[in-house]
């Protein structure tokens, strides 16, 4: 009891937290009026995009179940910001016939949390959110299901934005050749814990997520920056055999893409029969960090691990390390290209790269040699070849929301992500990965469990304590309760 009181008073002094901004909650309902309604439960306003016109900094927006038809646009500006919140969870959604369901080009402090967000079906016209400009900064999306792009991405992050975090989210079915997630000249952008797969077959549709620049210094921002990718985990694949679940560069520009991205604690599993080009492209790119990931299955594509490629420009800075390459099927290889099986690295695309302590395993079959290519197994000179005791993805129910479960029958996103990380990503106790890392570690696992002592090699710590944890909230007003129930 004493230590939940001190927590309590440490967060308020550090916080900023108090009783009268946490009073502010105001509600939404599909049966309010925003001309005769006052916020109150009792008398909802009728649309998000008034509530957020009207509220004050601090505030709680809960929307209540019910289709919103029309666009939400989150142009407001908050120190302390706003959480705009679906309650219940899911069952609040989002929809627009006539392009982005939600933008926000100058929003500043806004949380949307727990909507169900995409295109109306008559939708013709591209994205499911946007956030963009360089007044757009401090949003967060999280716990939110979004998905079925009639067009486009399902998010675009782009244009100077920056300080934005996506947390928690399950993203599926994108159209056209475009990503779940556009990130595009930016500067601190952080995708963590979130699912994304397809449920739909789109021989067309692009990368899952895509970190680039495509306008040079026009909006401020000379190349997307500091950029995380952390803890999310990505399969069922259904797109184009040119891309990747991530790619880090694409438009072949003169200046980097990208810099300063970690790529971390990530779980990509093979369980679709559609071909990709890898799991993992750079191009154009400095300071590329892809660490601590479990990629394993049986993933038909051109190069398994990684697609090292001059954009326009080499790649300088690239660090490949403590990684799992598994496939228990023996398929390694044998859709290579330009004589590539693992990795695609020609002479001439790279600068410096570090290849170190990653598991590789190829069943029955041994690890191709891709000597062609610059970068191949050859050059990781504490190479760790066996089997990291991983199964075999297979079977997996897509978890696409009902509307009231996802499949599999979960009730949250949390549950879905939890179960496909300890049924997929975690080793058994005699792996050869366990407690074999080099060098620094990162502190966390895939699941947000402490890495203590010896790390492990991969996404997962086998045996670290409470790992089923909850992501941290970004909103002030919830970090006391997480805490708390972490205490527990």
């Amino acid at each position: 009891m004493l230590k939940h009181v001190l927590i309590f008073f440490i967060l308020i002094s550090l916080t900023g937290f108090n009783a009268d901004a946490n009073a502010q909650t105001h509600y939404v309902a599909v049966n309010g009026s925003d001309s005769n309604g006052d916020g109150s439960q009792q008398s909802p306003w009728a649309s998000i995009g008034f509530a957020i016109d009207n509220v004050s900094d601090g505030a709680t927006i809960l929307v209540g179940a019910g289709t919103y038809n029309g666009r939400v646009r989150l142009d407001q500006k908050f120190q302390r910001g706003v959480l705009i919140q679906s309650n219940p969870p899911y069952q609040a959604k989002l929809r627009h016939n006539n392009g982005a369901a939600v933008i926000c080009f100058t929003c500043q402090g806004v949380t949307l949390d727990g909507f169900d967000i995409a295109h109306s079906a008559s939708n013709n016209r591209g994205l499911v959110i946007q956030i963009q400009t360089n007044e757009a900064r401090d949003v967060t999306l999280r716990n939110n299901i979004i998905h079925d792009s009639t067009d486009n991405d399902l998010l675009k992050i782009n244009n100077g934005t920056r300080d934005i975090l996506v947390q928690g989210n399950i993203f599926y079915n994108q159209a056209g050749s475009d990503e779940h997630i556009d990130i595009n000249s930016v500067s601190n952008v952080r995708v963590i814990d979130n699912v994304f797969f397809n449920s739909k077959s789109q021989a067309i549709t692009s990368s899952f997520v895509l970190v680039k620049d495509s306008n040079g210094n026009s909006d401020g921002v000379l190349g997307s920056k500091d950029i995380s990718i952390r803890r999310n985990i990505f399969f069922n694949w259904q797109g184009n055999d040119g891309q990747s679940f991530v790619r880090i560069g694409e438009d072949n520009t003169a200046n980097f893409e990208a810099e300063r991205v970690l790529i971390e604690n990530n779980l990509m599993l093979g369980n679709s029969s559609r071909l990709m080009r890898s799991a993992l492209t750079i191009g154009g790119s400095n300071d590329i960090r892809f660490q601590f990931n479990t990629v394993v299955g049986d993933l038909p594509s051109r190069s398994f691990a990684a697609r090292l490629v001059r954009g326009g420009r080499a790649n300088e800075g690239i660090v490949l390390s403590n990684n799992i390459w598994s496939d228990p099927t023996a398929s390694m290889g044998t859709e290579g290209f330009n004589g590539a099986d693992v990795f695609e690295a020609l002479a001439g695309a790279n600068g410096a790269v570090r290849l170190d302590n990653n598991v590789y395993y190829n069943g029955s079959n041994a690890v191709p040699p891709d000597t062609a290519q610059e970068v191949n197994i050859t050059k990781d000179l504490h190479a760790r070849f066996g089997d990291p005791l991983l199964p075999a993805p297979s079977s997996i129910v897509l978890p696409v929301y009902n509307g009231a479960t996802f499949g599999g029958g979960f009730v949250a996103i949390r549950d879905v992500f939890i179960a496909l990380a300890n049924r997929y990503g975690k080793p058994a106790s005699a792996s050869l990965a366990i407690d074999q890392a080099r060098g620094p570690a990162p502190q966390d696992d895939l699941l947000g469990a402490t890495r203590t002592g010896n790390a492990d090699i991969g996404a997962i710590e086998v045996g670290a304590s409470n790992p089923n944890q909850p992501p941290a909230p970004s909103d002030t007003k919830s970090v006391l309760a997480w805490l708390l129930l972490l205490l527990d």
